[in-house]
């Protein structure tokens, strides 16, 4: 990291990069490539290697799989279509998802699928960029019947590569809603359904419209659903560590894996790949108001909506019990309080992350946020997944010695 730059101080950038080699010192982490930004210069590090037992270094342009982090880019494609009137908020969904349509909806949340009432009114646009629209993947409730049933047809990608998009929708239209439209924040599920409604809408793939709009005019060349054979070397395999032992299991190969052919199922919750660089250029476009080098990708009121808090107290609620009550999965990740579209806004300060940042977290072990007030960006990209509390404990200790390093 360069040593004069007005944005952080060099005892803190210093700090940030002793913080993350004694990470991959401790052998919990085999490599990582992290990016700070502040005042428009961006300093990288790049440190381990890319498997556990050894091989090449990681580099600036090591390419990682973003799991849940992918939710904030994805959104974009959406935000595109608001802005072009093409859609709009309160738009029943219907329309182009004809598959939800007069939708059933438990009567409690353990009842069996059969026990169900009418919705009180359609699902909506803004439903879905809200994660409100009343199916999702509940973590604090594993056993529900409707979670076992949301596992048994494949529809969240844990048990395996999601269906074509076609099947995956169908699929989705069979069940009964968790919660009337609107009414509660749910996780993850609401991210691949906004990706089918932009494929419907659009008459594109999620992917080809996405890129059209945002990752080519944004120079994100390293971003999409898989990685192409010339570009797989720079893939780092993706470890699921066993969860009492700590021993390196992996969960995806590289060459061989789920990653190394266009998927069937453009997964905007979880499916995308990228680079600390392309990732800095999307959410520096955020902090710019929607302009990237002159040229407007989103407008103004579109950044605003994204990255203010949607949700009200009682949904709120829902939304804490992520963080708070799935400590197994998240190890104290996820307390941020809101939610926008497509990502977290920090409504509640827990830690030293300070108000109004927004971003996301992912499985495989990645974070990405920005921060209008300091005009802070940060990315942590590693290949270690949560299934223990060490990535977990990287990406905390790695924002704690970022705001330490931020200059007043």
């Amino acid at each position: 990291m360069s040593e004069n730059n007005r944005g952080f101080s060099a005892t803190g950038l210093r700090r940030i990069r002793e913080v993350l080699t004694r990470h991959v010192d401790s052998g919990k982490i085999p490599g990582l490539v992290a990016l700070v930004s502040r005042g428009g210069e961006a300093h990288v590090e790049a440190i381990g290697t890319m498997r556990h037992d050894g091989g090449a270094p990681m580099r600036r342009d090591t390419i990682f799989r973003m799991a849940s982090t992918s939710k904030p880019l994805a959104a974009a494609a959406a935000m595109v279509l608001l802005d072009e009137c093409r859609l709009r908020l309160e738009d029943p969904v219907e329309r182009w998802l004809p598959e939800l349509a007069d939708r059933r909806v438990l009567k409690q949340i353990d009842s069996p699928l059969e026990d169900t009432v009418p919705a009180l009114r359609p699902i909506t646009v803004r439903d879905v960029l809200t994660c409100t629209f009343g199916l999702a993947m509940d973590l604090t409730q594993p056993e529900l019947p409707i979670q076992a049933k949301l596992q048994e047809l494949g529809l969240t990608g844990h048990t395996g590569p999601l269906p074509e998009t076609d099947e995956w929708l169908r699929r989705l239209g069979t069940l009964p809603l968790m919660y009337q439209p609107g009414e509660r924040w749910g996780y993850h599920i609401g991210s691949d359904l906004l990706g089918v409604l932009v494929a419907r809408v659009t008459g594109q793939s999620h992917e080809s419209f996405l890129r059209e709009r945002v990752l080519d005019p944004l120079g994100m060349r390293d971003t999409g659903f898989h990685v192409p054979a010339s570009k797989i070397d720079r893939l780092p395999p993706s470890y699921a560590p066993h969860p009492e032992t700590g021993e390196f299991l992996v969960w995806d190969e590289a060459a061989t894996g789920r990653y190394s052919q266009p998927p069937a199922f453009q997964s905007g919750g979880g499916g995308m790949v990228s680079t600390v660089d392309d990732y800095h250029a999307y959410f520096r476009m955020l902090l710019n108001h929607g302009q990237h080098r002159g040229e407007r990708i989103l407008s103004r009121a579109a950044v605003e909506l994204m990255t203010t808090n949607r949700l009200t107290p009682e949904q709120k609620a829902a939304r804490d019990a992520l963080g708070r009550r799935t400590q197994q999965v998240s190890f104290g990740l996820g307390l941020h309080g809101g939610w926008g579209f497509g990502m977290t806004v920090r409504v509640d300060r827990s830690d030293y992350q300070p108000l109004g940042q927004f971003g996301w977290d992912g499985g495989t072990g990645t974070s990405t946020y920005a921060d209008p007030a300091n005009q802070v960006i940060g990315i942590l990209l590693t290949q270690v997944g949560m299934s223990t509390a060490d990535s977990p404990r990287l990406i905390h200790d790695f924002w704690t010695t970022v705001y330490q390093a931020v200059n007043e």
